[in-house]
């Protein structure tokens, strides 16, 4: 059923191609065309498989198998949804190039290896941003929310998905939670849409550019991403979407229904927004005492500093990664690189399309720590760890400091072998690795946002591509795969 859904995103996708082949001419609809059949019929015998006597000998998934479920789930729809970049003629790829670009689109990175993003028919730009849509709130969300499939409730393919500790249902069923949020995305969607429609963009940008903003993804319809508009309206509108989006969808349903207080008594949500006030404070300070060498555009005026800085803080903490018409941080020197750098691992609220590594870990872990200092002083004494005024169970501070180790861990041995793989200095290879575990998009040095990773190997595309999907999927789902007993489960 998931396929069949992917497939109906295809035909849609197939319908806007026909479109455009009829008025400018172009050719891309052929490659939907196919990739949709394709992918519809591969879903199709699945389920019918399904519905077997063998296919049903064991229908209750355990623990493990849901979080297996789930990681290989956004591997298939990544290998089906890059058809159409093979298939289309006028874009010359090889299968690693093309994986890397629909990983990309589907965790919502935004890295690319299309140079040329104008020279695009129109079925393959909005393809891209279609996937980043999808992948902003999760494919699995999507399917208990659009698919009314009987098997699908166990929540905890729900859970493997969505970021976050725990999972507060907004309805009593898995279900209605799913539409919860579907509808609260689809909400902020079209009100970006509307944004960005009454400002300098035509109707098939605003969408393409709506669906990647609501998504925190990246992808546009043009090399210089909104740079391209030179306006400040479309600036501030797609920052504010950007901020909007990496914050709990959870709290959207709460201000619906008149539920205020728990928005403002929400601890995330405070530490994240302090979090983007402070940052754009010192982007601001760094402009006005940095000595640029005149390589990198700059703002000049105070109110281009000001709009640089929130864009720039915007962008990377909602690990969107779109540029603004200055944007190069690599250029403007190295006291820019390390609060970017920063920004791309701390991410947004958890419930919310933002990658990295979540405000929600990140309090707790200086909680954490203020409460070792406190033990030390007071050593028989007990100290609880609040969050939003409940005590956090010792599981799951647990799970938190182990997320910190195995991200550590695995930040180290793909910086290991992305030098291996690539001629590139620790500094590009530290940035691209970074960069994919929290979905960033752009990295540093050789792969700064003024390059895209079309010169990454294969085996580097490939790497980056697992690091996208186990920062999207939180590490622990993804690691579920190599484990002999989740699989015997």
């Amino acid at each position: 059923m998931l396929l069949m859904m992917e497939s109906l995103f295809m035909a849609f996708n197939t319908l806007v191609a026909l479109y455009y082949h009829h008025k400018l001419g172009e050719q891309d609809w052929k490659a939907f065309a196919i990739t949709a059949a394709i992918t519809f019929l591969s879903g199709f015998v699945l389920y019918a498989y399904g519905h077997t006597r063998l296919g049903r000998s064991n229908p209750q998934l355990s623990r493990g198998g849901s979080f297996i479920i789930v990681g290989l789930t956004w591997v298939v729809f990544s290998v089906f949804g890059m058809l159409p970049f093979i298939l289309y003629d006028g874009l010359e790829v090889d299968i690693a190039s093309a994986y890397f670009e629909t990983m990309s689109g589907f965790t919502t990175m935004g890295a690319t290896i299309i140079p040329d993003i104008e020279a695009m028919p129109h079925g393959i730009l909005l393809w891209r941003s279609l996937m980043q849509w999808m992948g902003g709130l999760g494919i699995v969300v999507f399917s208990f929310a659009m698919l009314p499939v009987r098997d699908m409730k166990n929540s905890t393919m729900f859970i493997a998905e969505m970021s976050g500790l725990t999972i507060n249902r907004l309805q009593p069923k898995i279900g209605a939670t799913s539409r919860r949020l579907l509808l609260i995305y689809v909400v902020l969607t079209l009100l970006c849409l509307f944004m960005f429609w009454v400002g300098p963009m035509n109707l098939f940008d605003a969408l393409c550019y709506a669906l990647s903003t609501t998504a925190t993804g990246g992808f546009g319809t043009h090399t210089a991403s909104i740079g391209y508009f030179h306006s400040a309206y479309i600036e501030y509108v797609c920052a504010a979407f950007m901020l909007i989006s990496s914050i709990n969808f959870g709290l959207y349903y709460y201000i619906s229904i008149w539920r205020v207080r728990v928005c403002l008594k929400n601890e995330e949500v405070k530490g994240f927004l302090l979090t983007v006030v402070g940052l754009v404070a010192v982007f601001c300070l760094l402009f006005r005492f940095t000595a640029f060498d005149g390589s990198a555009a700059i703002p000049h005026t105070g109110e281009e500093v000001f709009r640089t800085s929130l864009f720039h803080v915007a962008t990377i903490i909602s690990s969107c990664g779109f540029q603004a018409q200055s944007f190069d941080y690599v250029g403007w020197g190295t006291a820019f690189w390390m609060p970017t750098v920063m920004m791309m691992i701390l991410g947004g609220c958890t419930v919310s399309t933002a990658g990295g590594m979540k405000m929600m870990r990140i309090l707790i872990y200086l909680k954490y720590t203020l409460r070792e200092f406190r033990t030390h002083l007071h050593p028989n004494s007990v100290i609880g760890i609040k969050f939003n005024g409940r005590v956090i169970a010792d599981r799951y501070i647990h799970r938190v400091m182990s997320y910190l180790i195995i991200y550590v861990f695995i930040l180290i041995v793909s910086c290991t072998l992305m030098t291996m793989f690539m001629d590139f200095d620790l500094t590009t290879a530290f940035g691209a690795v970074v960069s994919s575990l929290g979905n960033t998009g752009p990295a540093l040095g050789e792969l700064g946002p003024a390059n895209n990773f079309v010169s990454v190997s294969a085996a580097g595309k490939f790497l980056l591509s697992f690091l996208m999907l186990v920062g999207r999927l939180e590490i622990f789902t993804i690691l579920f795969l190599f484990m002999p007993k989740a699989w015997k489960l």
